[in-house]
């Protein structure tokens, strides 16, 4: 991309979640960071100020809702009602990673569907469009009524194993559960493989049993898939699972690395080879061990902002 992008009506803003990604989304688009001020008075309550003009703008604001959630959920929601104010033509809001996505439907009685909460939530403070990375569910793009452009990981995690030169007869792609079927048919459609299914039964929140695996690994360098990884229990079960059923390596990725609790511990303690993530939330110092690596969607992020903005296809980039 030319080193200054000459519109000077686009406008990319970032608020708190995710700054240093933001930082590279701009350099990618070839602008400066919009400048505005998130603070907080001292009750906690979040004051935002836009320090320069936007009147009949395009306006991206980058802002994953990752911990601390409902902070940085607030955050976004505030500066649309600002950006509303201030006339901005269009208010865009990229969200890398969405948060409560996996409150997507009533498993239970009498349980919320805060994923649908929150589209309404962007949309009544008014957000124009949405530009969202690996979605939990991919239905969640009909509880909008503005477009959603969806952007995918897979092509990014499939070029680093291909890099690694792990394109071979022995490898096989896993996914962790029979909702993340279609995902693993990506990646293994990619990387030319054959694919396995665990067949996982959860008996509470962030509690997974696995029971038995649909495929054949023996033998194979596995590589488990999912979209998010939080207390890694699914997927270090996952890893003795294979390795019991005789699995040669095991490797794993995601595209959001939410990494609570005894998440890393877990991680560093399996046999798990290497876990493959993205930048869409931000990895703490003490998160980055050896065993886990990073790959940026900035390049992604910043040509799907492009395209969106010169009225082209989104869709081609996954081609």
């Amino acid at each position: 991309m030319s080193n200054q992008y000459l519109d000077p009506t686009l406008k990319v803003f970032s608020l708190n979640s995710n700054r240093t990604l933001s930082e590279e989304i701009a350099e990618e688009i070839g602008l400066e960071l919009g400048k505005c001020t998130v603070s907080q008075f001292s009750d906690g309550e979040i004051q935002i100020n836009i320090e320069e003009s936007i009147r009949g703008c395009d306006v991206y604001v980058i802002q994953s809702t990752s911990k601390p959630v409902n902070k940085n959920l607030m955050e976004l929601l505030i500066m649309i009602d600002a950006l509303k104010r201030a006339s901005a033509k269009t208010i865009n809001i990229v969200m890398p990673y969405y948060g409560y996505a996996r409150q997507d439907r009533k498993a239970r009685a009498r349980e919320p569907i805060t994923s649908k909460l929150v589209a309404n939530l962007i949309e009544t403070a008014g957000a124009t469009r949405v530009i969202t990375l690996d979605l939990h569910a991919p239905q969640i793009q009909g509880f909008f009524d503005v477009p959603i452009d969806h952007l995918m990981g897979v092509p990014i995690l499939a070029d680093y194993f291909k890099e690694r030169e792990m394109v071979n007869g022995d490898l096989v792609i896993v996914s962790p559960d029979h909702g993340g079927v279609t995902r693993a048919r990506r990646l293994a459609d990619r990387l030319k493989a054959p694919i396995a299914i665990i067949d996982k039964r959860r008996p509470r929140p962030n509690v997974a049993e696995v029971m038995n695996i649909v495929g054949n690994v023996e033998g194979k360098t596995a590589i488990l898939i999912d979209d998010i990884i939080d207390t890694a229990g699914t997927i270090t079960l996952a890893v003795n699972a294979l390795k019991e059923a005789g699995a040669k390596e095991v490797y794993a990725c995601c595209t959001h690395p939410v990494l609570s609790g005894p998440a890393i511990e877990r991680i560093q303690n399996s046999d798990l080879k290497e876990l493959v993530v993205t930048n869409s939330i931000p990895l703490p110092e003490e998160k980055k061990i050896d065993k886990i690596k990073e790959l940026s969607v900035a390049t992604l992020i910043g040509e799907a902002i492009i395209r969106i903005h010169e009225n082209k296809s989104v869709s081609t980039l996954f081609d």
